[in-house]
Protein backbone atom coordinates (compact mmCIF):
# COMPACT_ATOMS: atom_id res chain seq x y z
CA UNK A 1 0.00 0.00 0.00
CA UNK A 2 3.13 2.30 0.83
CA UNK A 3 4.54 2.08 -2.93
CA UNK A 4 1.31 2.69 -4.23
CA UNK A 5 0.65 5.57 -2.28
CA UNK A 6 4.05 6.46 -3.36
CA UNK A 7 3.45 5.93 -6.89
CA UNK A 8 0.62 7.79 -7.03
CA UNK A 9 1.78 10.83 -5.00
CA UNK A 10 4.93 11.17 -7.73
CA UNK A 11 2.52 11.26 -10.37
CA UNK A 12 0.04 13.83 -9.04
CA UNK A 13 3.44 15.75 -8.51
CA UNK A 14 4.37 15.08 -12.05
CA UNK A 15 0.96 16.21 -13.17
CA UNK A 16 1.25 19.37 -11.17
CA UNK A 17 4.52 20.04 -13.00
CA UNK A 18 3.87 19.61 -16.39
CA UNK A 19 1.10 20.64 -18.77
CA UNK A 20 0.12 18.86 -21.36
CA UNK A 21 -2.13 20.05 -23.95
CA UNK A 22 -4.79 18.24 -25.24
CA UNK A 23 -4.59 20.61 -28.67
CA UNK A 24 -3.79 18.78 -31.69
CA UNK A 25 -1.33 21.09 -33.08
CA UNK A 26 0.64 21.30 -29.94
CA UNK A 27 4.46 19.89 -30.17
CA UNK A 28 4.92 17.27 -27.58
CA UNK A 29 8.17 15.60 -28.93
CA UNK A 30 10.88 15.90 -31.43
CA UNK A 31 12.84 13.01 -33.79
CA UNK A 32 15.83 14.23 -35.40
CA UNK A 33 16.32 11.45 -38.37
CA UNK A 34 20.07 10.96 -39.12
CA UNK A 35 21.32 13.18 -41.22
CA UNK A 36 22.01 12.76 -45.09
CA UNK A 37 25.53 12.49 -44.75
CA UNK A 38 28.37 11.83 -41.45
CA UNK A 39 30.24 14.73 -42.44
CA UNK A 40 29.98 18.20 -44.40
CA UNK A 41 32.89 19.40 -46.64
CA UNK A 42 34.37 22.52 -45.64
CA UNK A 43 33.55 25.61 -47.90
CA UNK A 44 30.77 23.13 -48.43
CA UNK A 45 27.02 22.63 -48.06
CA UNK A 46 25.73 19.43 -46.59
CA UNK A 47 24.58 16.72 -49.18
CA UNK A 48 22.80 13.56 -50.00
CA UNK A 49 24.02 10.22 -52.09
CA UNK A 50 22.83 12.14 -54.99
CA UNK A 51 25.11 15.08 -54.56
CA UNK A 52 22.11 17.55 -53.70
CA UNK A 53 21.80 19.90 -50.93
CA UNK A 54 19.82 18.59 -48.53
CA UNK A 55 18.67 19.71 -45.01
CA UNK A 56 18.14 17.60 -41.70
CA UNK A 57 14.79 16.08 -41.41
CA UNK A 58 12.87 16.63 -37.93
CA UNK A 59 9.57 15.13 -36.86
CA UNK A 60 7.36 16.58 -34.62
CA UNK A 61 4.50 14.31 -33.43
CA UNK A 62 1.36 15.72 -30.75
CA UNK A 63 -0.16 14.48 -27.31
CA UNK A 64 -1.49 11.59 -29.58
CA UNK A 65 1.73 10.45 -31.36
CA UNK A 66 0.24 11.50 -34.45
CA UNK A 67 3.09 13.82 -36.79
CA UNK A 68 2.38 17.05 -36.94
CA UNK A 69 2.59 18.89 -40.51
CA UNK A 70 4.31 21.64 -41.34
CA UNK A 71 5.73 22.37 -37.40
CA UNK A 72 7.25 25.79 -36.94
CA UNK A 73 10.84 24.12 -36.34
CA UNK A 74 13.90 26.27 -35.78
CA UNK A 75 17.70 24.99 -36.11
CA UNK A 76 21.39 26.06 -34.97
CA UNK A 77 24.35 25.34 -34.27
CA UNK A 78 26.32 24.58 -30.59
CA UNK A 79 29.63 24.11 -31.80
CA UNK A 80 32.15 26.11 -34.59
CA UNK A 81 32.83 24.69 -37.29
CA UNK A 82 29.39 24.94 -39.26
CA UNK A 83 26.65 27.43 -40.16
CA UNK A 84 22.91 26.48 -39.97
CA UNK A 85 19.90 28.64 -41.70
CA UNK A 86 17.87 28.82 -39.28
CA UNK A 87 15.01 27.85 -41.07
CA UNK A 88 15.41 25.70 -43.90
CA UNK A 89 18.13 23.83 -41.42
CA UNK A 90 20.83 23.46 -44.20
CA UNK A 91 24.20 23.07 -42.86
CA UNK A 92 27.21 24.04 -44.07
CA UNK A 93 30.85 23.69 -43.41
CA UNK A 94 32.88 26.41 -41.92
CA UNK A 95 36.04 25.00 -40.41
CA UNK A 96 37.73 21.61 -39.19
CA UNK A 97 37.44 20.42 -35.79
CA UNK A 98 38.50 17.14 -34.19
CA UNK A 99 35.15 16.65 -32.93
CA UNK A 100 31.75 16.49 -34.13
CA UNK A 101 29.60 19.88 -34.51
CA UNK A 102 26.31 19.66 -32.58
CA UNK A 103 22.92 20.77 -34.74
CA UNK A 104 20.00 21.39 -32.84
CA UNK A 105 16.45 21.80 -33.91
CA UNK A 106 14.00 23.30 -31.65
CA UNK A 107 10.08 24.21 -30.72
CA UNK A 108 9.76 26.62 -28.49
CA UNK A 109 11.45 24.46 -25.22
CA UNK A 110 11.88 21.68 -26.77
CA UNK A 111 14.88 20.19 -28.15
CA UNK A 112 16.48 17.41 -30.56
CA UNK A 113 20.47 16.84 -31.12
CA UNK A 114 22.18 15.47 -34.11
CA UNK A 115 26.17 15.47 -34.96
CA UNK A 116 27.92 16.24 -38.10
CA UNK A 117 31.47 15.99 -38.78
CA UNK A 118 33.16 18.52 -41.28
CA UNK A 119 35.98 17.12 -43.57
CA UNK A 120 38.39 18.61 -46.07
CA UNK A 121 37.32 18.05 -49.76
CA UNK A 122 37.94 14.43 -51.67
CA UNK A 123 39.66 15.17 -53.87
CA UNK A 124 41.30 11.69 -55.04
CA UNK A 125 40.96 7.98 -54.07
CA UNK A 126 43.44 4.62 -53.91
CA UNK A 127 43.84 1.35 -53.23
CA UNK A 128 45.27 0.29 -50.28
CA UNK A 129 44.16 -3.30 -49.75
CA UNK A 130 42.93 -3.92 -53.16
CA UNK A 131 43.26 -7.45 -53.49
CA UNK A 132 42.81 -10.92 -52.05
CA UNK A 133 43.12 -14.62 -52.47
CA UNK A 134 40.39 -16.94 -50.98
CA UNK A 135 40.44 -20.68 -50.94
CA UNK A 136 36.60 -21.31 -50.64
CA UNK A 137 35.02 -24.83 -49.45
CA UNK A 138 31.67 -25.87 -50.58
CA UNK A 139 31.65 -27.48 -46.94
CA UNK A 140 32.01 -24.70 -44.56
CA UNK A 141 30.61 -21.45 -45.63
CA UNK A 142 32.43 -19.93 -42.13
CA UNK A 143 35.66 -19.56 -44.75
CA UNK A 144 34.00 -18.21 -47.10
CA UNK A 145 34.84 -14.68 -46.70
CA UNK A 146 37.49 -12.23 -47.53
CA UNK A 147 39.57 -10.28 -46.19
CA UNK A 148 38.83 -6.80 -46.09
CA UNK A 149 39.23 -4.98 -49.56
CA UNK A 150 40.09 -1.03 -48.38
CA UNK A 151 40.34 2.16 -50.01
CA UNK A 152 41.69 5.73 -49.07
CA UNK A 153 40.44 8.92 -49.60
CA UNK A 154 42.73 12.04 -49.56
CA UNK A 155 42.55 15.81 -50.39
CA UNK A 156 45.37 17.50 -52.36
CA UNK A 157 48.04 16.22 -54.28
CA UNK A 158 50.23 13.40 -53.03
CA UNK A 159 53.05 13.59 -50.92
CA UNK A 160 51.44 16.84 -49.43
CA UNK A 161 47.74 14.60 -49.24
CA UNK A 162 45.71 14.79 -46.13
CA UNK A 163 43.15 11.83 -45.15
CA UNK A 164 39.33 12.71 -45.40
CA UNK A 165 37.39 11.50 -42.49
CA UNK A 166 33.68 10.34 -42.08
CA UNK A 167 33.01 10.33 -46.17
CA UNK A 168 31.03 7.75 -47.16
CA UNK A 169 32.65 5.54 -49.66
CA UNK A 170 30.23 2.80 -51.63
CA UNK A 171 31.02 -1.03 -52.64
CA UNK A 172 29.53 -3.14 -55.08
CA UNK A 173 30.30 -6.37 -57.12
CA UNK A 174 30.49 -5.61 -61.01
CA UNK A 175 31.56 -8.74 -61.85
CA UNK A 176 31.80 -12.64 -60.13
CA UNK A 177 29.25 -14.05 -62.47
CA UNK A 178 25.71 -14.92 -60.95
CA UNK A 179 24.43 -11.99 -58.67
CA UNK A 180 24.28 -14.53 -55.68
CA UNK A 181 27.65 -15.54 -56.06
CA UNK A 182 29.00 -12.98 -54.07
CA UNK A 183 28.34 -10.14 -52.11
CA UNK A 184 29.86 -7.47 -50.20
CA UNK A 185 29.44 -7.77 -46.56
CA UNK A 186 30.70 -6.21 -42.81
CA UNK A 187 30.55 -8.23 -39.58
CA UNK A 188 28.86 -10.85 -42.11
CA UNK A 189 25.83 -8.81 -43.17
CA UNK A 190 25.49 -7.21 -46.40
CA UNK A 191 26.72 -3.98 -45.87
CA UNK A 192 27.47 -2.02 -49.35
CA UNK A 193 28.25 1.63 -47.96
CA UNK A 194 31.42 2.52 -45.08
CA UNK A 195 32.35 5.70 -43.78
CA UNK A 196 36.69 7.06 -44.07
CA UNK A 197 38.06 6.40 -40.56
CA UNK A 198 40.41 9.15 -39.17
CA UNK A 199 43.10 8.09 -41.50
CA UNK A 200 40.64 8.20 -44.72
CA UNK A 201 40.39 4.67 -45.13
CA UNK A 202 36.95 2.54 -45.85
CA UNK A 203 36.30 -1.18 -46.78
CA UNK A 204 34.18 -4.12 -46.91
CA UNK A 205 34.69 -7.95 -47.49
CA UNK A 206 33.21 -9.62 -49.90
CA UNK A 207 31.50 -13.52 -49.03
CA UNK A 208 31.14 -16.13 -51.33
CA UNK A 209 28.55 -18.57 -52.24
CA UNK A 210 30.28 -21.35 -54.36
CA UNK A 211 27.04 -23.50 -55.53
CA UNK A 212 26.20 -20.36 -57.36
CA UNK A 213 30.05 -20.27 -59.27
CA UNK A 214 30.14 -21.15 -63.15
CA UNK A 215 33.67 -20.89 -63.83
CA UNK A 216 34.22 -17.65 -62.45
CA UNK A 217 37.47 -17.40 -60.75
CA UNK A 218 37.68 -14.13 -58.94
CA UNK A 219 35.73 -11.46 -57.97
CA UNK A 220 35.57 -7.61 -58.97
CA UNK A 221 34.28 -5.03 -56.67
CA UNK A 222 34.01 -0.68 -57.56
CA UNK A 223 34.69 1.46 -54.11
CA UNK A 224 32.77 4.51 -55.35
CA UNK A 225 33.13 7.69 -54.45
CA UNK A 226 31.62 11.13 -55.49
CA UNK A 227 31.48 14.70 -54.08
CA UNK A 228 28.62 16.53 -55.40
CA UNK A 229 27.71 13.86 -57.08
CA UNK A 230 30.78 13.57 -59.62
CA UNK A 231 33.10 10.91 -59.31
CA UNK A 232 36.51 11.79 -58.26
CA UNK A 233 39.91 11.09 -59.33
CA UNK A 234 40.33 7.40 -58.98
CA UNK A 235 36.84 6.40 -58.33
CA UNK A 236 35.58 3.90 -58.91
CA UNK A 237 38.74 1.91 -57.23
CA UNK A 238 39.08 -1.75 -58.90
CA UNK A 239 39.19 -4.08 -55.94
CA UNK A 240 39.93 -8.23 -56.94
CA UNK A 241 39.38 -11.36 -55.00
CA UNK A 242 41.16 -14.28 -56.54
CA UNK A 243 39.21 -17.44 -55.99
CA UNK A 244 40.69 -21.14 -55.71
CA UNK A 245 39.21 -24.14 -55.07
CA UNK A 246 39.33 -26.78 -52.26
CA UNK A 247 42.54 -27.80 -51.82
Amino acid sequence: MRRRWMIAALAGAIAGCVEISDNADTVLSLEFDSLPSPSVVVGDSLRDTTGAIAGPVVRAFNYRGEEIAAPNIRFHALDPGITIDSITGVIRGDSLRSTSARVVASVGSLQALQRVDVTLRPDAVTAVDGRDTLQYSLLDSTVNVSEALTVKVTHGTAPADSAVRSYVVSFAVVSGGDPLAAEVVNGGKMSTVDTTDANGVAGRAVRIRPLYFTGVDSVIVNATVKFRGTPISGSPVRLVVVLTPPG
